[in-house]
């Protein structure tokens, strides 16, 4: 079964993401005997059809669990398109033989592919790159709600839990409190001073700096743009959609615009972006 075929498939003519998830939210459920036998269709058959039944019903446990990871700062369009896209190879690794409801088998999918998209996109966790450092993260952020600042024996019992050292919990739990710091102090701060904007010194109006950076941003913007040039027009248009104009449009929306998957804009978008990255550190 071809994954793209099934995004192409699962496309809904929706304008908003408030009409979207209340269209699906309409999709009826499936019984376990009517997922059983459209699950054998697609095994055996390699009928579209019946993949199409068996994810519309789903998405809204897709949307379920995107809204859970709304703490992170990412367009929840975005953070469901990555979810169904989850969902979509869950079924086509679906074994109905098994005796699991699809539900219940496709929440790893769902999950992982929502995470990796995270990890790429939200800056604090760029160091979490090892399979172990993943799951402390995403561990630790709903265990902090309870256990506040942790104590020694919290994070030795922690690391013990999750399998990773306890020097590795302490450094996350740091790299997550720092997320949370505010620049410039509240009114009701006891001691408003020791905000990082009564001890950060200000170098914006430095006339070599402001003259370096000047001659820095006109190099490289120059290069940037030379570079954007020289992409075909479709990965033009979508760096500016993706990146560069106001109203940026989600990787689904790109997808119907170009009748492709969505995974395909996001390669597109992947290696356009590979190439900007080039052309500025050459500067």
């Amino acid at each position: 079964m071809n994954t793209n075929l099934q995004i192409a498939d699962i496309r809904l003519p929706i304008s908003s993401l408030e009409a979207y998830l209340a269209h699906i939210n309409q999709v009826p459920m499936l019984s376990q005997e009517e997922e059983y036998e459209l699950a054998c269709r697609l095994q055996k058959q390699n009928d579209v059809t019946a993949a199409k039944k068996l994810i519309l019903p789903h998405l809204r446990y897709v949307a379920r669990v995107a809204k859970g990871y709304l703490g992170y700062g990412l367009p929840l369009a975005d953070l469901i398109q990555e979810g169904n896209i989850g969902l979509m190879k869950a079924v086509k690794r679906f074994k109905p033989e098994k005796g699991v409801r699809l539900v219940t088998f496709a929440m790893h999918w769902i999950k992982a592919e929502i995470h990796e998209y995270i990890l790429k996109n939200w800056r604090i966790v760029k160091v979490a790159t090892t399979k172990a450092q993943r799951k402390l993260f995403f561990n630790l952020r709903s265990m902090k709600k309870s256990l506040g600042w942790m104590s020694q024996q919290e994070i030795t019992d922690i690391a013990k839990d999750l399998k990773v050292k306890p020097e590795t919990v302490r450094e996350m739990e740091m790299r997550l409190a720092s997320s949370d710091a505010s620049f410039e102090a509240h009114d009701d701060d006891d001691e408003p001073h020791f905000a990082p904007a009564g001890y950060l010194e200000d170098q914006r109006y430095n006339p070599a700096d402001m003259m370096e950076q000047s001659n820095w941003a006109d190099q490289s913007g120059g290069s940037l743009h030379q570079a954007l040039s020289q992409l075909d027009e479709r990965s033009q248009d979508i760096i500016r959609a993706r990146w560069l104009d106001e109203n940026k449009l989600t990787l689904q929306e790109l997808a119907d615009k170009y009748s492709v998957s969505a995974e395909r804009v996001r390669q597109l978008e992947k290696n356009a972006m590979s190439k900007l990255k080039a052309a500025v550190e050459m500067v």
